[in-house]
């Protein structure tokens, strides 16, 4: 037996609203037959696009067999489309969820969950209120390299762990046309628009950490602008003036000691986009994307300091690869499918508004800490 779920999915023409949500999630879903819930019943997302530029919601809609599609929020916000999802502009964010708490719709939202965290909070304190479901993209929760980290922190592999250190990024064109096209949409690089790496990539770590290893109780940061002129889809240039690196060190409240160095001004020589090393008494591990490397206690071997010759370890190769034992799929669609779940059957869902809060919590203490040079506590969300 399939029920239908309507769906509208707002910013359904942007880079992550199309490719990830829409072509990599919902319609994969929808390719696939739907979602099984437990009872063996099958569940068939139903979408409404929603978007400004209708010539590409018409293209998007055709491309994936939809029969719906507007650039009228408020029709798409009267439509009886239970659930509503947002994949725009962070700015807009906040004011979009409540307008959705409003209309009685369950909100499934993009990390940042907000500009600003106290927006956040409010959100989620209205959905709550409004006895509806609430949850935000936290997708680096799904990829396999991490999910492999996370079945390594659960089995003791690690003995007592020591630090984590995260490295991520790559490098972003400005946009000029000497090299290659910018990969990444202008407002990124805005404050005003809600750009900058601090409250993109920092929520990211907020959960990773908090999930894995132990809650954030402070942060000290550097934010910064390190090209200061970009050029936008027009060829225009304009000022830079969000953050594009960040360098975090983290405090947990266990004692664990994370650093993360997240840039869009860095050229990769690293196994992958991203990378996290995880040391402990008993092992070490590197996760990735997809692959995950360990080395224990009884393998790791004896460096030798010798500046004046090549080495001749290949350190490389002392770290074993963690295979396979389960199919891994796209991280986005698997955290859809948990979200449908959460509406349909009441399955547990712990990466909700109030999560999302906290992210956009730990990015402004993260600002405030490079700003005024020094440590900022992060105490728990009073929610």
């Amino acid at each position: 037996m399939t029920e239908t779920l309507g769906v509208i999915m707002h910013g359904a023409t942007g880079r992550m609203g199309a490719n990830q949500h829409l072509a990599r999630s919902i319609g994969a879903i929808r390719r696939d037959g739907g979602v099984r819930l437990s009872d063996g019943r099958r569940v068939m997302p139903d979408p409404l696009l929603v978007g400004r530029d209708t010539a590409k919601l018409e293209a998007l809609a055709a491309a994936h067999g939809i029969a719906r599609w507007t650039a009228d929020l408020d029709a798409a916000l009267g439509d009886p489309r239970p659930v509503f999802f947002d994949s725009g502009l962070t700015v807009s964010r906040a004011a979009l969820l409540d307008r959705a708490i409003a209309a009685g719709k369950h909100v499934y939202c993009e990390k940042p969950a907000a500009a600003r965290a106290d927006a956040a909070l409010a959100a989620a304190r209205r959905a709550r209120a409004a006895g509806l479901r609430h949850g935000v993209v936290q997708d680096k929760l799904w990829l396999p390299g991490v999910r492999k980290l996370a079945l390594l922190v659960e089995s003791g592999f690690f003995g007592r762990i020591l630090s984590v250190r995260g490295e991520f990024g790559y490098w972003v064109f400005p946009g000029d046309r000497r090299y290659q096209p910018a990969q990444r949409p202008s407002w990124n690089y805005r404050e005003r628009d809600g750009g900058g790496i601090v409250l993109d990539m920092l929520p990211h770590w907020d959960y990773l950490l908090e999930t894995l290893f132990g809650r954030i109780a402070a942060v000290s940061c550097r934010a910064v602008t390190h090209i200061a002129e970009r050029r936008d889809e027009s060829g225009r240039p304009y000022d830079a003036d969000a953050a594009d690196a960040a360098y975090a060190t983290f405090e947990l409240e266990n004692g664990v000691i994370a650093h993360f160095n997240s840039s869009w001004c860095v050229r990769v020589r690293r196994d992958d986009l991203l990378t996290i090393q995880v040391d402990g008494t008993e092992g070490s591990a590197v996760a990735g994307l997809r692959e995950c490397r360990t080395q224990g206690a009884v393998n790791t071997p004896r460096p030798v300091w010798n500046p004046d010759s090549l080495a001749a370890a290949d350190y490389a190769a002392d770290w074993a690869r963690v295979p396979d034992t389960e199919p891994l799929g796209n991280a986005f669609r698997t955290q859809w499918e948990a979200f449908i779940r959460h509406v349909c059957e009441d399955a547990p869902f712990p990466w909700d508004l109030f999560a999302g809060a906290r992210g956009v919590r730990l990015a402004e203490a993260a600002l405030r800490s490079s700003a005024e040079r020094r440590w900022v506590a992060t105490p728990p969300v009073e929610e």
